[in-house]
Formats: C-alpha cells, sequence, structure tokens
C-alpha cells in the first residue's frame, strides 16, 4: 500500500499525543538550558553525527547513478560540516534546537541538495541478496525448535543479531567495510541476559497466555535485519493466526529498507499454492507491506502516512524495531495496546545513557491491560 497524501499521527498513540508523546528519548536540552548556547548533550550529540560524515562521504562518492559524484559528495560533506558548527554555535539556528530527528533530516536534506538519492543502494541490494540465500536455512532452524517459547526466544534474538546491520553507526560501518557480518555468529555471540532493558520472559508469558489480531511492525534495516530478523517473527505471528503489517520508509535513508524494497523481497520469499500465498508453508494472506511515509532511520510517530494510520487503527500490537526507531526515538511512547521495543544498542552514547554498553540489548514489552 503506497502513501499519497499528508502526515498523521499515528492513531495507537495515547492521547492527547501533545501532552504524551515525545518522540526522541535523549533529552539534548532542559528548560533551564540557555536556547543561545549549546548544551553538553547537544555537543556531544553534534560530534556523533560528525564523526559519521568520512563513511557517508565514501559512500556519496561510490555513487555512479550521480554524476561528478566525487566532487558532489565533498560539497556534502562541507555543507553538513558546516551545517553542525552552526549549530554548535547557535542551536537555535536550521530548526533547532537539535535532536536526533532534526539532525538526521538535515544530513538526508544535505545528501539531496547535492543529488544523492540512496547511496547505500548497491550494498543494500548485495545484502538482501545474500540473506535471501539463508532465510529457508534459517527458518528450517527456527522450525525445528519444538518448544513454542524457546522458538520465540530464538526469533527475538534473531532481530538483535539481524539488527547489527546498521551503516548508519560508524563503528560498524568500518566493521561491514572491512569484515562483513555474519549473522548466524551474531545470534550465537549476543551479549548474555540480563540485557540492559530484559522483557523477554514478560513477552514470553504474554506469548503464551495470548494471541493477537492485528501486529504492526515498523522495520528498520535491509539484508539481515529484515530477511532473517524480521520476516521469522513475522511469519510466526502469521502461524498463530495475527495479521501482520510491516511499515517500511517511503524514502531511502541509510541502508534501511523501503516500502518499494520490501514489496520485491517480500515476493522472492512467497510462494502461491492453489491461490493461496505462503512463505515456507505458514499462509501469507494476511501479511501486507505499508509505506510509513517515514524518510529518516528515525521516525516521529506524530507523522505517519494516512494509509499506515487507515490499516493500524485496530491493530492490538505495536513493535518498533531497531536503535533508531526503538530506542533513540519512541522507547518510552505510550500506546492504547500492547507494545514491543526490540533493537540492539550501537552508540557507545546510546548506552552510556542507558547504563548499559556497546552492542547491549533493549526489549520492552508494555502490555495494557483492556
Amino acid at each position: 500500500m503506497e502513501s499519497s497524501s499528508a502526515m498523521v499521527p499515528f492513531p495507537l498513540l495515547t492521547t492527547p499525543i501533545e501532552s504524551t508523546y515525545r518522540p526522541c528519548t535523549i533529552p539534548y536540552r532542559f528548560a533551564s538550558d540557555s536556547p543561545h548556547k549549546a548544551t553538553h548533550a547537544e555537543r556531544a550529540w553534534i560530534e556523533v553525527f560528525r564523526k559519521s560524515i568520512p563513511s557517508f562521504r565514501k559512500r556519496a562518492e561510490a555513487d555512479h547513478s550521480v554524476p561528478d559524484a566525487e566532487v558532489r559528495a565533498a560539497k556534502f560533506s562541507e555543507r553538513y560540516g558546516q551545517i553542525l558548527d552552526e549549530l554548535e554555535a547557535d542551536p537555535e539556528s536550521h530548526g533547532g534546537p537539535p535532536d536526533c530527528i532534526l539532525l538526521c533530516r538535515l544530513r538526508e536534506q544535505c545528501l539531496r541538495e547535492f543529488g544523492f538519492r540512496d547511496i547505500f543502494k548497491k550494498v543494500k541490494d548485495e545484502e538482501n541478496t545474500k540473506a535471501l540465500t539463508l532465510f529457508e536455512q534459517v527458518v528450517q532452524l527456527l522450525d525445528n525448535i519444538e518448544e513454542e517459547v524457546q522458538r520465540l526466544e530464538n526469533l527475538i534474538r534473531g532481530i538483535f543479531a539481524g539488527n547489527i546491520f546498521d551503516l548508519g553507526a560508524a563503528q560498524l560501518a568500518e566493521v561491514f567495510a572491512k569484515d562483513g557480518i555474519s549473522f548466524l555468529a551474531t545470534c550465537e555471540n549476543l551479549l548474555p541476559r540480563p540485557w540492559v532493558i530484559d522483557d523477554l520472559d514478560a513477552f514470553k508469558l504474554s506469548w503464551t497466555r495470548k494471541s493477537w489480531k492485528k501486529a504492526v511492525i515498523f522495520v528498520d534495516n535491509s539484508g539481515a535485519d529484515v530477511v532473517l530478523g524480521i520476516l521469522p517473527f513475522a511469519r510466526e505471528l502469521l502461524r498463530r493466526g495475527t495479521q501482520v503489517i510491516l511499515a517500511a520508509n517511503d524514502l531511502p535513508s541509510i541502508n534501511d529498507i523501503t516500502y518499494p524494497e520490501l514489496i520485491e523481497i517480500i515476493s522472492k520469499v512467497k510462494e502461491v499454492k492453489d491461490g493461496k500465498e505462503y512463505i515456507l508453508g505458514v499462509d501469507a494472506t494476511n501479511l501486507l507491506v505499508v509505506n510509513s511515509g517515514n524518510d529518516l532511520p528515525v521516525i516521529d510517530l506524530s507523522r505517519v502516512s494516512p494509509e499506515l494510520a487507515y490499516v493500524a487503527n485496530d491493530a492490538d500490537l505495536v513493535v518498533l524495531e531497531g536503535m533508531g526507531r526503538a530506542i533513540e526515538t519512541n522507547l518510552y511512547a505510550q500506546f492504547k495496546c500492547d507494545s514491543l521495543k526490540v533493537g540492539m544498542v550501537k552508540h557507545p552514547e546510546v548506552a552510556e545513557f542507558l547504563g548499559g554498553q556497546l552492542y547491549d540489548c533493549v526489549i520492552k514489552y508494555t502490555e495494557v491491560i483492556s
């Protein structure tokens, strides 16, 4: 389902949204801070985004779809660096004060200003292809686990393992460029529990006691993240009779999966038998992919596509996946229904805020008692 209209609030947020919803998790400033002087947190996070510029410039230089890519990449690097300097000098410039949404948006605007629409396209395509070759093997390993709760835990661990494929985190971008990342090895080597936020046992309990009629899953990265992490989890929900909506970005941002790309991936894992669609033997008739209207690696749920708002209105489970959507934004978002926030911590600054460590895991489950 494509997006075509002005943005609207996500209907499952607790109301009134104006007083109960704040998308950004980490406060960069407080009311008592001077509006004309950057806070310590603002300076620290501006530096995080500044450190990402070289890896973005390198990707932009290699974008052969853009004429004079090297020259334009240098201009992007200079311009975004200048904007960060100006925000540090005057936090109210460029639509500030800055938060993670604004810093991401300004970076995307700079890229588009110099003609770059999807600098991670090549690596996304490569990783999607690799992950698709492993999909059947990963699902088979999960299906071989007969005990339902143990299978659920392995599905969640698969989401964490897939979520490490994140080229927006400078350190991971370096690791990936050098060595690649093995999905199955990552599953085995997650940090031991308890994780920094660990509601896995509570979610397991709900899983055994109830089923949901409709789940909305906000997906994150391409490659192993969506193919080997989210799709097996979505398939398990479908097997249990839950209708599943996968909400993906409208426009490219870092290596996040987009709506058209996810449509293509789903078409490759589905098979049609006797007029019905299946994903490795599980009825996929109730799987729907929707354009979220978003164009950033983080998300402000007060602004989603009308199409998503319409199909999600009667959902009873909201799943936010990935550091950008579930941790840096929306960790404390309150919903009218059950919610699950799942992601891996891939910035040292986020780990410090949460009181955990780098590559720690977050699973935050909130059950709404009706």
